[in-house]
Order: C-alpha cells, then sequence, then structure tokens
C-alpha cells in the first residue's frame, strides 16, 4: 500500500504547501489558521517532550512564535490514499532570537472528513550525522 518516496511533483507541492500554511501560521502568530491546520488528535514530538494541539497552538498566545523560516530537502511517502508523511529539512529562526536553528521534521498528514489535517510532527535537531547503510 505504500507508495513509492516522492522527491518532486505536484503531490509533494501539495503537501509542502499544507504544511507552509503550518509555518505562516506561526510567523503571524495567527492562532486560528494554526488550530486549523491540526488534528484535535495532534501529537508532537521535540527535543523538549510531548505536545498537543492545544499546545503547539498555545504557544501563539503572545503572538508569533518564529520570525522567519526556509523549508528544504522535502520527501514525501503516501500511505494509501488518506495518510502522507512529509519528511523535511527546517531552518528557522525564533522571535525575539538571533540564532538559527536547524530541524529535521517529519510531519504526518491525515484525511479527515475530505480535509487533510496534521495529526503528528516530530522535530529532530539536525547534528551533522549522516546514514550509513
Amino acid at each position: 500500500m505504500t507508495q513509492a518516496i516522492l522527491t518532486n511533483g505536484a503531490l509533494l507541492e501539495k503537501f509542502l504547501a499544507l504544511e507552509t500554511r503550518v509555518w505562516d501560521a506561526m510567523v503571524l502568530g495567527d492562532r486560528q489558521a494554526d488550530e486549523h491546520m491540526l488534528s484535535d488528535s495532534f501529537l508532537g514530538v521535540y527535543p523538549s517532550g510531548f505536545a498537543s494541539k492545544a499546545d503547539h497552538c498555545g504557544q501563539l498566545q503572545e503572538g508569533p512564535a518564529i520570525a522567519e523560516y526556509e523549508l528544504s530537502s522535502a520527501c514525501l511517502r503516501c500511505i494509501g490514499n488518506t495518510a502522507a508523511l512529509l519528511s523535511y529539512r527546517a531552518s528557522f529562526r525564533s522571535s525575539g532570537s538571533a540564532d538559527w536553528k536547524v530541524m529535521l521534521i517529519s510531519s504526518l498528514w491525515e484525511k479527515e472528513g475530505g480535509t487533510w489535517l496534521n495529526t503528528f510532527s516530530q522535530d529532530t535537531p539536525e547534528t551533522g550525522c549522516t546514514m550509513h547503510g
């Protein structure tokens, strides 16, 4: 049921556009837009610990959480017709900080009631390690 991993094309662009809406909400401090993109059962796995939808959206209570960002090295794994795993590299600067961080992110999107929602995200700090296989 799992298809090949896509590194380009319209389907990858579709999920990158969805993911970008989440990042844009973080830049704009738009809690409502963030809530709209996440499933009620959203689970985030971050270096700081686990996060629910309320936690993710709550970081926007005081305004923007991200000052600027860039997404790169994206790939997509489709899981049937109702789920897709988007993995990519995110470089970003938090609001109020001059320092850039780099995370490798895997974001699960699932179709719920005809709408694609982000149900899971895991952020892993990039450390410069390479895979050997």
